[in-house]
């Protein structure tokens, strides 16, 4: 029995490794290929959308405004199954055409958002070091 309960929570710990390893830590960002989610539409123009009308899963005990969402193919399809992911079940959805996301959304998106989307920069401020270097840590940076 021992020897059994060994064996299954190695088989266990194998079959999990692949799908702990796929994690890395990847951090994919608005506009930048493979990025799926809530986009802000903005001053951008007029979305292509899949579906006209919104799709709501289940109605939620408040108005809440529409959301525009770039998902992968098929998640708009069976949207049922994937509204939990987006935070976005009870809300109404529109969904962008991928093709529209490409070419009109990204190129507004990358021009509003100048060098730093560029760089890869994550905000607006990105100082050297040493300009803090001392300050806030007691006596010690005196």
């Amino acid at each position: 029995m021992k020897r059994f309960c060994l064996t299954a929570a190695l088989v266990a710990i194998t079959a999990s490794a692949p799908a702990l390893a796929a994690d890395v830590g990847m951090s994919i960002s608005v506009g930048e290929p493979g990025f799926y989610g809530q986009i802000d539409i903005g001053n951008v123009p007029r979305p292509v959308l899949v579906y006209p009308r919104p799709v709501v899963i289940q109605p939620a005990p408040f108005v809440a405004a529409p959301i525009y969402l770039h998902v992968p193919p098929g998640h708009a399809k069976h949207w049922g199954r994937h509204c939990a992911e987006y935070n976005a079940c009870g809300r109404p959805v529109y969904f962008v055409q991928e093709r529209w996301y490409n070419t009109v959304y990204v190129p507004q998106y990358r021009r509003s958002h100048g060098k730093s989307f560029e760089r890869g920069d994550r905000d607006e401020y990105r100082g050297d070091r040493d300009e803090h270097r001392g300050r806030g840590r007691g006596r010690r940076g005196d």
